[in-house]
């Protein structure tokens, strides 16, 4: 392009100079101009187009890697979370556990509670007992206690 620009500025000058300069010189002289610059857009369309593709592979790189790292932490929630489960059931496994061992405590307290109650009122019917046996005899033999 450099070229045709000096190429142009000689011819210019002639043309200002010369009286019998032939004006077809310069129209040769442009031609080469419009064939240059469909070079030069070809060239940068051709360029933008490689750009374009690159802007592509490296968008689809991008997107394969966040895809990537999103299975990731994906599969790191999933690990999470059973293990949160697991220990949620454990927990529950345990708390079930001391329930059934409190209810059977309390089942066996309860019995002993009933059989130490049937005792006292045993203890109290035969103390009972004994007291209106004595009663009975003390009227029967005519003999008054003391107090």
């Amino acid at each position: 392009m450099e070229a045709l620009l000096s190429q142009f500025t000689f011819l210019s000058d002639q043309a200002l100079q010369d009286k019998n300069f032939d004006p077809s010189t310069i129209e040769d002289l442009m031609k080469l101009f419009e064939i240059e610059s469909y070079k030069a857009w070809a060239a940068m369309e051709l360029e933008q187009e490689n750009e374009v593709k690159e802007a592509e592979i490296t968008m689809q790189q991008a997107e394969d890697y966040l895809d990537s790292v999103m299975e990731s932490a994906m599969d790191e929630f999933r690990r999470f979370e059973e293990e949160m489960d697991r220990m949620a059931k454990d927990e529950l496994d345990g708390l079930e556990q001391k329930a059934e061992r409190a209810r059977k405590m309390g089942n066996l307290m309860e019995k002993a509670a009933t059989i130490a109650s049937k005792k006292y009122i045993e203890a109290a019917v035969n103390s009972a007992t004994a007291s209106m046996k004595s009663a009975w005899k003390g009227l029967s033999s005519n003999k008054v206690h003391p107090s």
